[in-house]
């Protein structure tokens, strides 16, 4: 690959550390913008990596960071929102459909035509849930406008790895005596985030990725309860998993997204009983080749377990009576 300048947005959040890294490796000079730049100084520890302070929903400032760019790659996603309607909120209308088409408007004005964009696994217009018809009117957006862009969509699975909100945060539930959970057979298919970051840095150059949409997956399929057992295996819980009813987890969820910083909705159930793994029409990128979840998992998963907590409480009372 020659060197390229790359802007990524959305690339503060957890698949962007990851791809940043790979792109900064492969000598790219990277702009990522942001509306707190003090809280993303960790990326600019990356060499070729440039945060910058800017609203990527103002179109002025999208197409001056788009300018003089060789790609620009979208991460830009929401999980919850803070309303409810149909198709989809305020929120996600923002975030998944509107800033594609300001992104599609920046690139034709300026002249730059290669971009990626990542959607979601099962992304469906006329999906479950806000998120997945949200996400779905962003990718048909994107790929309607492969007659001047070179376009190219990806739709991962559910991502875990280290930094994740996924299992890692399996590991804090389970820390409870009792779990009341829902939609425990539900299915999902996660992918590691490092191989998804690999699947977009590997395409940008290939021009036999324009205009394809590729479905991101691990090599299994899992059942909730499934995963929630693997976790507790790992971590050394003993969690007593709790069933509930749909109305009751349906009630559950409500009262999560009454928490500031909510970690399940009731969008995120309805994504959920969709079932996010591969169907027959799926169709993964060439020499795909996802690593399987066991053999990730334990290597930052097991921080979580009663002996690693104790130790790190230990470290931070040790220092605490030295005066550090």
């Amino acid at each position: 690959m020659s060197r390229q300048k790359i802007l990524l947005l959305g690339g503060s959040g957890f698949l962007g550390a990851y791809l940043a890294t790979r792109l900064a490796r492969q000598g790219c000079a990277v702009t990522i913008p942001s509306r707190h730049r003090e809280r993303n100084r960790r990326l600019t520890t990356l060499p070729n990596v440039r945060v910058v302070k800017a609203d990527l929903h103002d179109p002025a400032q999208l197409a001056t960071l788009v300018a003089g760019q060789d790609a620009v790659i979208n991460l830009v996603g929401i999980l919850h929102s803070r309303d409810v309607a149909l198709p989809y909120s305020r929120d996600f209308l923002q975030a998944h459909v509107e800033l594609p088409q300001k992104i599609v408007a920046a690139m034709r004005t300026t002249g730059v035509r290669r971009l990626l964009h990542v959607s979601a696994l099962r992304a469906d217009e006329r999906g479950a849930s806000e998120y997945l018809r949200s996400k779905g009117a962003g990718e048909r957006i994107l790929l309607e406008a492969k007659d001047t862009l070179d376009v190219t969509v990806f739709r991962p699975a559910v991502m875990f790895g280290a930094g994740d909100r996924f299992l890692a945060m399996f590991a804090r539930w389970l820390a409870l005596p009792l779990l009341p959970l829902g939609t425990l057979g539900a299915k999902l298919q996660p992918v590691w985030v490092a191989d998804v970051a690999d699947a977009i840095a590997a395409s940008l150059d290939d021009a036999a990725t324009f205009g394809q949409a590729y479905d991101l997956a691990g090599s299994q399929v899992y059942t909730f309860a499934e995963l929630l057992a693997y976790v507790a295996r790992l971590t050394e819980r003993r969690t007593r998993i709790l069933p509930l009813s749909e109305g009751l987890a349906y009630l559950q969820a409500g009262l999560w997204w009454l928490l500031p910083n909510p970690e399940v909705t009731q969008d995120s159930l309805r994504t959920l009983q969709a079932n996010i793994v591969l169907d027959a029409n799926s169709r993964p990128p060439a020499d795909w080749r996802p690593a399987p979840l066991e053999a990730i998992a334990p290597t930052y998963l097991s921080r979580h377990t009663p002996k690693a907590r104790l130790d790190v409480y230990r470290a931070h009372a040790g220092r605490a009576l030295a005066g550090g």
